[in-house]
């Protein structure tokens, strides 16, 4: 009798669970659609979007103030919010989505540079002050594809599942994902590494390990054209690989494969000697730390450091060749007694001394410092320490351990039922700003409220997430 009792309790209480996950489910993908319709219908101009957005919609944020016919490719612009419409496709199968996927495509596509890659920002104005020599949209100006802070390489991402959610059957996208990834492997370097910049194929240059520099770093000042040299900064070469990765998934090319080997061996020659067996920002190209802009000295980078040893790691994973592993345990030793009191990393220490290093500024000139104290805010001098979190993420590499990257069910379902709380009556997920600059240079008042792709784009991901992670629950 007990058990018969226990076992209708049982069957009851999954009875309601599995009816509240369909009540959550069907309000996670109502959600969804309304603010999806939201941003695609009013908030997209040509099919594309900027980072930040006043409620009323008449003022955009890209770098700098925009115009109703620029659209921004730098992260967290076009490329991410596409990429968030793909993920909300692929959770619902909903067409609605797969048409915002063409509407992103095609603003892409007119966009693209006949070097092969994007600028951070597309002109649709004809007389635009940002237009650029675009493939097929006419144009003047520069021809400039860009790899900093993940520009081409997100645009790639994105193309490259476009391709895929239309078959490869759409001609145009197509083209445009093996362009962009044919432009991408002519600019990568003989030793591996890649510019910053690139306009076409690149010379070949020596293969040479890196070395400290010969010369007086504190009155050389800033390189010309740094760009063109082999540069850690920004992540370039994080986005770079995932874009190899991404490439290599879906179209199953040797190719890329052989691309991204030939990234981690530049890594592993990028790797400074001891006493400093860490990375710096940017290389020339005898492979010696330089200056970029006149706040970037020469020096090591724990920024850049930490998110190499983690690249390294996800590289010797995807490879499957543990050589990618050697240079981390030097690494990360060198970044644990780096570590500075307050328990952060500084983004540059000086070179041999391994002193961090900092900047100073009046006006538009900057001058070096010890001193880290009244640091111009523009920039991040210090970054949290992952220290334990790279031990941790090594020892399991070294045995052939996953790491558990996928939060909870649980976990997920209370962010979605959270996201889905904040949406408000018109479709929108509001943010507040706290005062300080966004990104783009936006200056907002504190408390005052605008439109975030950036939270827009995370948000409709993590509530695709949810329906995926739900229906794998069934």
């Amino acid at each position: 009798m007990w058990l018969r009792l226990i076992l209708c309790v049982v069957s009851l209480l999954g009875n309601i669970g599995q009816a509240q996950e369909s009540r959550d489910s069907g309000e996670v993908t109502g959600a969804m659609k309304r603010a999806a319709t939201y941003y695609r219908e009013r908030v997209a101009s040509h099919g594309g979007y900027v980072y930040h957005y006043s409620l009323d919609l008449k003022r955009r944020w890209g770098e700098g103030e925009a115009t109703l016919d620029q659209i921004w490719v730098q992260p967290p612009g076009t490329p991410t919010v596409g990429l968030a419409y793909i993920r909300a496709f692929r959770a619902t199968g909903d067409g609605y989505y797969r048409d915002a996927v063409e509407e992103v495509a095609n603003a892409l596509i007119y966009g693209q540079l006949k070097s092969g890659g994007w600028s951070n920002c597309i002109d649709f104005d004809p007389r635009g002050e940002r237009i650029a020599q675009y493939r097929h949209g006419g144009g003047g100006g520069k021809n400039n594809s860009s790899l900093d802070d993940g520009q081409s390489q997100t645009a790639i991402r994105f193309m490259i599942q476009a391709d895929q959610v239309f078959e490869f059957q759409q001609a145009a996208i197509h083209a445009s994902a093996i362009t962009a990834l044919d432009a991408l492997l002519a600019a990568q370097f003989a030793n591996g590494g890649f510019p910053q910049v690139w306009t076409g194929s690149v010379e070949g240059q020596a293969v040479v390990p890196a070395n400290f520099p010969n010369y007086d770093y504190r009155t050389q000042g800033r390189i010309k054209n740094y760009w063109d040299m082999p540069t850690l900064n920004d992540n370039v070469c994080v986005h770079v690989a995932h874009a190899l990765m991404e490439a290599h998934q879906v179209y199953g090319e040797a190719r890329y494969l052989v691309a991204l080997k030939k990234l981690g061996d530049f890594l592993i020659l990028a790797q400074m000697p001891e006493p400093q067996p860490a990375w710096a920002q940017q290389y020339n190209h005898a492979m010696q730390p330089i200056w970029a802009r006149r706040f970037e000295p020469p020096g090591i980078s724990g920024h850049e450091s930490q998110s190499i040893v983690e690249l390294l790691i996800e590289i010797a994973a995807y490879v499957q060749d543990k050589k990618y592993l050697d240079p981390l345990p030097s690494a990360i030793a060198y970044l644990r007694r780096s570590t500075l009191p307050d328990g952060q990393i500084a983004r540059y220490y000086e070179l041999q001394t391994n002193r961090p290093l900092y900047m100073q500024r009046e006006g538009e000139t900057y001058s070096l410092t010890y001193d880290d104290k009244n640091l111009p805010a523009h920039y991040s001098w210090k970054t949290r320490s992952l220290v334990d979190k790279l031990q941790a993420r090594l020892a399991a590499a070294q045995q052939d351990k996953s790491p558990a990257t996928q939060p909870s069910f649980q976990n997920l379902t209370m962010k979605a039922r959270r996201i889905v709380q904040e949406l408000d009556s018109q479709g929108r997920w509001i943010t507040t700003a706290d005062g300080s600059r966004l990104v783009g240079q936006a200056k907002l008042a504190a408390n005052e409220q605008y439109l975030s792709s950036a939270a827009f784009s995370e948000n409709l991901t993590t509530l695709s997430d949810y329906l995926m992670a739900s229906q794998r629950q069934d």
